[in-house]
């Protein structure tokens, strides 16, 4: 699971006691206090900012391997610092015919690293289908191509592309929290929740899923199972950014301001460059905004 990127694709909606405010929706936005400022309710509201063209996107810490040989390694490599650099590398490789899928799944890396990730996403989809690799190598590759749907702000083609991974390796807990974040970025809260569910019996005490987890719940209208959820993420990892994030939205929603922004001031202070850090901020202006506009 790319959290990071997958999780940073649904951090950015802002919401009003419960209402979105933006046409995409998430598992963990921002939370405005309950009179929010006209121009907050605007339709025409921007959208956070994605990455624009030309710019890098981050990447998976380890890219599954398809094919072997230190050709295929050094595109790799390479993409990480030079994605233009590894575009032209690998294109060269499969002109040459070396290691043919391996050069295929750099330049699908490569795309996205250069920030494309349609471009990416289409290439990476297509090489898991048509991969000679092992089942569990194909489901990465399947993977890597919803994180990079996300990033394209397609969350259908994600939440498939999720789908066919879990076909390959159905009892991934990554898998299924990837297609829990696409489903709630469609709105689809109780298929979200279902797909944590599984991922927590599979792998127990996971801060991030719980977390998730939480916020499914509190879109399904869950208040007190949210809470309880996310406090337990809380044990687990005090101070983590998002799960205080998400328990100022609780809060909130209960109508403790002031226990709401101590949780969004801890998480500025725990993660303060974070996606979850700039929408504590947002927040808490909008906290603040909201008493002087009544």
């Amino acid at each position: 699971m790319l959290l990071g990127t997958a999780a940073a694709a649904l951090l950015g909606v802002a919401m009003v006691g419960g209402a979105m405010l933006l046409p995409s929706t998430g598992l963990t936005e921002a939370a405005e206090a309950p009179t929010p400022p006209p121009e907050a309710l605007s339709p025409n509201a921007t959208p956070p900012a994605m990455p624009g063209e030309g710019e890098a996107l981050p990447l998976p810490p380890e890219p599954p391997r398809l094919a072997d040989g230190p050709e295929y390694e050094a595109c790799l490599t390479l993409l990480r610092t030079e994605p233009e650099d590894a575009i032209a590398m690998a294109e060269a490789l499969e002109q040459r015919g070396i290691a043919v899928e391996g050069a295929r799944h750099c330049l699908a890396l490569a795309l996205l690293a250069a920030g494309e990730p349609d471009r990416a996403a289409e290439r990476l989809e297509r090489l898991a289908s048509s991969s000679h690799a092992s089942a569990l190598a194909r489901a990465a590759v399947y993977a890597q191509a919803s994180q990079a749907w996300m990033m394209a702000n397609q969350p259908g083609r994600a939440y498939a592309a999720s789908t066919l991974a879990l076909t390959l390796s159905p009892e991934d807990p990554a898998l299924l929290v990837d297609r829990a974040l696409a489903a709630a970025s469609l709105a689809r809260y109780d298929e979200a929740l279902l797909d944590l569910d599984h991922a927590l019996k599979l792998e127990p005490g996971r801060p991030d899923t719980l977390t998730f987890r939480a916020a499914a719940l509190r879109h399904l209208d869950r208040q007190a199972e949210a809470m309880l959820a996310v406090e337990e993420a809380l044990k687990l990892a005090p101070g983590q950014a998002e799960a205080l994030l998400e328990r100022g939205i609780l809060k909130q929603l209960r109508g403790d301001t002031a226990g709401a922004r101590a949780d969004w001031q801890g998480t500025i202070a725990n993660a303060p460059d974070s996606a979850a850090a700039d929408l504590a901020r947002q927040n808490l202006a909008l906290n603040e905004a909201g008493p002087r506009r009544r």
